[in-house]
């Protein structure tokens, strides 16, 4: 009989795609379910995944005391249904949405694992890791881990979905050269203001093409602009099938999710980072550092943005050599980097207890 495992997640796609990749690493093996927010739900596939819904209140002192009993309610309810599907193993990539699981999990004795999407430790698997077996990370210098707990983590490459290694080796033949915008799952309204005004300046120089992920309300606009100026355009909102839009770019303009930094890495795309300046422990910044130190992307502060990205662009254009090493960088950097070598580290280190 196949182990049962749950994993928890919920949130941004941030924390959802790296369960879902998680998820399908141990498939084959292992009997899975997935337990997201209502605001994960979307992330998932309702066909593949069996789902759980625990819908866990985003921590508020001013809500503390509704809160609590909500939470509480939660981890009752986590009890039960952790008893009643036999899990032996509870896996988490973090955020406050697993705090009833995991709290069910320490309750019931069952073996922890936890999975950190980001190059910077995260409040919740900070707070759990003297309760975990194991933890799942990118890199030995991950920032905020604490040093009485080194022995747990567990280094694998960043999780991307099993189709981007199919293809991690095409090589791009554009006539003109096309830049991907991508502000990642929540958007990003910096890239939709200004940015096609620079890019209108840019076409005066170099051909080119615009691939670009905006919200619902911006495409009609976007795409009116890029047309009526004659600029090849693709504009599209957030696409599960986003693998379909970036395997022929040459560059992309992106925020610094986990996610999206690996998926443009395993495909060997050179990235002009913009970290979200707002996002917890800065991780946005420390995501984009580690490709930054391997000279494998650009970093723009987004105050900067505006003001820089326009020259910084028509300097790549202008220089391709800068270019042409990041993508060698990125190639070397991927090397070793399997869906198999992935997927037997992972298993390995569940199987071992």
């Amino acid at each position: 009989m196949k182990k049962k495992i749950l994993i928890s997640t919920g949130g941004s796609g941030g924390h959802v795609i790296p369960a879902t990749i998680f998820h399908d690493h141990l498939l084959k093996k292992k009997d899975v379910i997935i337990s997201t927010d209502n605001r994960g739900y979307k992330y998932l596939n309702k066909g593949i995944h069996k789902i759980l819904i625990i819908d866990t209140p985003k921590l508020n002192l001013l809500l503390l005391p509704i809160n609590f009993f909500k939470i509480l309610f939660l981890f009752i309810k986590s009890i039960f249904f952790l008893k009643k599907e036999k899990i032996s193993q509870l896996i988490s990539t973090g955020g406050y949405m697993s705090l009833p699981l995991i709290l069910a999990g320490k309750f019931l004795n069952l073996k922890i694992y936890l999975i950190e999407p980001n190059f910077v430790l995260g409040r919740a698997n900070k707070f759990f890791l003297s309760s975990c077996e194991k933890i799942f990370c990118y890199t030995d210098q991950i920032k905020n881990f604490p040093e009485k707990y080194k022995y747990k983590r567990v280094i694998i490459y960043p999780l991307v979905r099993e189709e981007f290694y199919k293809i991690k080796n095409h090589k791009n033949d554009n006539e003109k050269f096309r830049l991907l915008i991508v502000g990642g799952s929540q958007g990003a309204s910096i890239f939709d203001k200004n940015l096609n005004k620079s890019i209108l300046n840019i076409s005066k120089k170099f051909p080119i093409k615009v691939i670009q992920q905006t919200h619902l309300k911006n495409i009609s606009l976007l795409k009116e602009f890029y047309s009526k100026n004659n600029i090849e355009n693709e504009i599209f909102n957030y696409d599960k099938n986003f693998i379909e839009k970036i395997v022929e770019t040459d560059i992309c303009i992106t925020r610094a999710g986990a996610s999206t930094l690996a998926e443009l890495s395993i495909l060997n795309i050179p990235f002009i980072a913009v970290p979200l300046p707002n996002s917890k422990d800065n991780h946005q910044l420390e995501n984009a550092n580690f490709y930054l130190k391997k000279n494998c992307c650009w970093i723009l502060e987004q105050n900067l943005f505006n003001e820089k990205i326009e020259q910084l662009i028509e300097e790549i254009l202008k220089n391709k050599s800068h270019f042409t090493k990041k993508k060698e960088n990125l190639s070397c950097l991927n090397y070793e980097n399997t869906w198999k070598n992935v997927n037997q580290k992972i298993l390995n280190n569940l199987d071992e207890n």
